[in-house]
Formats: C-alpha cells, structure tokens, sequence
C-alpha cells in the first residue's frame, strides 16, 4: 500500500495531461477510422509496436530492429496505400467535427426507392449504371463527370438514364439522399472470367469494385437483367428485396436503429476507457520502467540571512545531486528546475554547519535523490559593522637624483568602511592607487583611487572613494 502510495504521489500534473491528451487522440483515431481498412492496418502496426517493446525487454537486438524498421515503412504504407479513406475521413465543413464531434448517423439513403427504379429500368430495358460509395474517396479513381446534386426519387433516376438524355451513358454517383454527379468514366476491369454477354458497363461497375469499397448497380440494356457489383463479387438480382437487403448491409442501414445508437454509444464509451488504459499502461511502460541515474550540478541559493550579517565564505558553491527516475523524464528534465535552498535564518555568526537533506531541495515529482555530494556546507557568516581607518600614499619607484620629496598631504586622510567584522578587526591602514615618483618632476597635486582589499567591504555613505594628493618636490 506504501509503494502504491508513493507512486500516486510522484505522478505529476503534466502527466495527468500527457495521458488524457494522448487517450483522447487515440479515441478519436478510433471514432473516425471504425471500420475502414486503415484502421485495422493500424491495429496489426499496433500489435508490431507491442511485439516490439517486449523484445526490447527481453534484449532481443536484433528482432526490436527489424521490427522498429517495419513499423517505420508499414507507417509510411499505410499514408500512401490509404490516403484516400484518410482523407475523406478528415473532409469535413469545419475543424469541430474532427476534434469533438461524435459520428452522426449518416442521411438515410432512401433504397426502397432506388430499388423500385432499377427495377422499373429493368423493365422497360433502360440500361443504367449506379454507383453507391462506401467509406473510401472515389475522387481520384473515376473521371469527373456533371455535378447534379438533386433529391433522390423515382423520376430523377428515370431521367437520368433516360436514352436521350446526353449523361445517360456514364455512371451516376449517390450519396446520402442525393445524386450527387451523374456522367461519371468508371475505370474498366481486366478479369478474363467475365461472361461473354458482359458489356462495357459490366466491366466498368467491376472495375470500380475491384479498386474500391464501392457498390455498383448495373441494369443490362439488351437483356434487361440487374447485377450488383462489391469487391470482387458480381451477383445476379431478380427480385426486389433481395436488392434492398443488399443495399442495407451495404451502407451500414439498420432496421432498429435506435437500439443500434444505444450500443453505439456504449462502444464508444468502452473504447473512451481502452483508449486510457492504453495510454497508461504505455506511458507507465516508458515513463516508470525504464529507471535511469542522472547527474545535475546546482548552484546553492542562501534564503532568509540577517541583513545585519554578511554571508563570507562556503566550502561549496553547488551541490551535486545524482537523481533517479525514468529516462524520458530525466531527459526532459533542465537544471533550472532543480533547486537547493538554505535557510539562514537561525544561522549565528561564525561557522555554521548544514547537512543537505530532501527538506533543502525542490526536485520535480516522479523522481528521487539518490545521493548528493558534497552532504554537508560550512557556511562562514560575520556581524557587519562600520570602521574609519587613515590612508596613506603608496609611492612607487624613485625621484630622479637631484630631486626631493618634501612633503605630502592627503585630503581626506581617512575613509569609513562597512563590512563584516572580522574582515576590519585586522585592518589598520588603507593604501591609494600606486603613484609613481618616476614620474613627477615638481610640485603639484594628483587624485587617487583609495584600494578596498575585499569585495566585502564597502565605502560607507559620507566617505569617498577618491582622495587628492598634494606633494612639494624641491631640487638637492
């Protein structure tokens, strides 16, 4: 129960998103692509993956390449093979539909009345050629024929195929509860199986099937005789329901079609909750399986000092921290997430001595201190104070022979300093900026920088920094 604990609470909110954003594209993967051929080649590509992963655990080498290098082309397949289905899956009037919006039930195809039309053309030996997609685009497959776009009924399809109407000799396309296209070029079948009385239209509707999810209807115009075409499958139709039945298998139309919605409903929540199971398990698999040892060398930060002391020395500037997590959280880890912190606040002056435990670091969740080094700091502080202390000039080199320095005055001859304490305890006098004799030839004055010997020390407010040197030279 511990462990299960522990492991709870090293899940981070990032991977709470991670999951649900990932559970979500791999639902709605599932929610468009349900039943076309690219979804169930993504499945055997999802099955190469896992196949894969566990080689890689076994330490199979040579089988997680292979089959690393098959997912990679099958991926690339499917794109090409399949760019068709997948891109009437994404045809949609806005980005909306794709994103969030659940499958709708498709506009009913009203095939009582197309049945009854292909029969009466049967009848009176009009020959006709319809064509009902299925799932995949049939745009780059058929040649364009007269965009029509009118309801489907009785006398729309008679006319269509009537002899003297100049389209009747191509195909017409119906989606939904419209002609959509009519005049269509159908691709035609090479098959040697065909029977001799097949005419052009027979090889035209086989064709389309051959390449395509698409059923197609042909009417003979010799012999009046109705054959239906889907993959690779001619049947002969001589009555009407069985006409109908077919067309009902074919796009997908149920009789009781709201207890299909509710099981529609009820798969789709199923593959909502397999989809997250899927991805947790996936990311557990990578996130937490895979346990790796990372090195970090972070700065160390002092918090909360006196401002009365003065933080002098440490025997560290960083710390090493050896963290422990999986490898793709460790990879994606930047030091600047990492920090380690040091209350000063109940420090004393002096040397303090801190032991570096998990309450002075802030790691990012999911992973754990293994060891850091150095594990203790001396941090050396001291009481700040303020002293006044005399400078004097520091002359350098020699006057030439024949000249003397008699005298010299320094204004202000002294300067208050504020610093730790220590620091001034030991100091007695300050020098200025070297000033060479070499150089100076009579009396005169000259301006010198004051030299503070620690970056600790400061001037304090009244006192300057820069003195005036007044000097008199006479000759021997």
């Amino acid at each position: 129960m511990e462990k299960i604990l522990i492991f709870v609470s090293s899940i981070r909110w990032q991977d709470i998103i991670d999951i649900a954003f990932n559970s979500y594209i791999l639902f709605r993967l599932y929610a468009l692509f349900r039943g076309t051929d690219a979804f169930r080649v993504l499945l055997g590509i999802a099955f190469l993956w896992i196949m894969q992963r566990m080689a890689v655990s076994m330490g199979l080498i040579l089988t997680s390449w292979m089959m690393e290098g098959i997912i990679a082309v099958a991926a690339l397949i499917v794109i090409v093979v399949f760019r068709n289905e997948i891109r009437s899956v994404f045809r949609a009037r806005n980005i909306w539909t794709i994103l969030w919006g659940l499958p709708q039930k498709r506009i009913k195809t009203p095939v009582e009345i197309i049945a009854e039309s292909v029969f009466y053309l049967a009848r009176r030996r009009i020959g006709a050629l319809i064509v009902l997609p299925g799932k995949e685009d049939l745009e780059e497959v058929v040649q364009r024929g007269i965009p029509w776009d009118g309801k489907v009924s009785s006398e729309m399809i008679e006319s269509v195929f009537w002899p003297n109407n100049p389209v009747h000799d191509g195909a017409a396309i119906i989606q939904g509860n419209r002609v959509v296209e009519v005049g269509v070029i159908l691709p035609l079948s090479h098959r040697k199986d065909f029977p001799t009385s097949f005419g052009t239209r027979h090889r035209a509707a086989a064709g389309l099937s051959e390449i395509t999810d698409a059923m197609v209807v042909v009417v003979s115009e010799e012999r009046g005789t109705i054959t239906i075409t889907r993959g690779d499958d001619l049947l002969n139709i001589n009555e009407r329901e069985p006409l109908v039945s077919a067309f009902r298998e074919h796009l997908g139309i149920r009789e009781n079609q709201p207890q299909y919605l509710k099981r529609r409903k009820i798969e789709l929540r199923i593959a909502a909750l397999m989809a997250l199971l899927i991805v947790s398990g996936v990311w557990f698999s990578i996130s937490r399986g895979l346990d790796a040892i990372k090195t970090f060398d972070i700065p160390v930060e002092y918090a909360n000092r006196n401002p009365a002391m003065e933080l002098l020395n440490t025997s560290a500037t960083s710390v090493r921290l050896y963290l422990r997590g999986s490898r793709a959280l460790l990879r994606s880890i930047r030091p600047e997430q990492i920090r380690v912190r040091m209350d000063l606040g109940k420090a004393v002056a002096g040397t303090n001595t801190f032991a570096i435990t998990n309450d002075h670091l802030s790691i990012p969740p999911g992973l754990s201190l293994k060891e850091v080094r150095p594990m203790v700091l001396d941090v050396n502080l001291d009481t700040r104070t303020k002293k006044t202390l005399p400078i004097q000039v520091d002359w350098v080199g020699k006057l030439p022979s024949d000249l003397n320095l008699v005298r010299s005055k320094i204004s202000p001859s002294e300067i208050e300093l504020n610093g730790p304490k220590t620091i001034l305890d030991n100091m007695s006098t300050l020098y200025t900026k070297s000033i060479p004799l070499n150089s100076l030839d009579s009396s005169g004055q000259t301006s010198a920088k004051v030299v503070i010997p620690s970056a600790f020390l400061k001037v304090a407010s009244g006192s300057k920094e820069k003195v005036v040197v007044e000097y008199e030279i006479r000759r021997r």
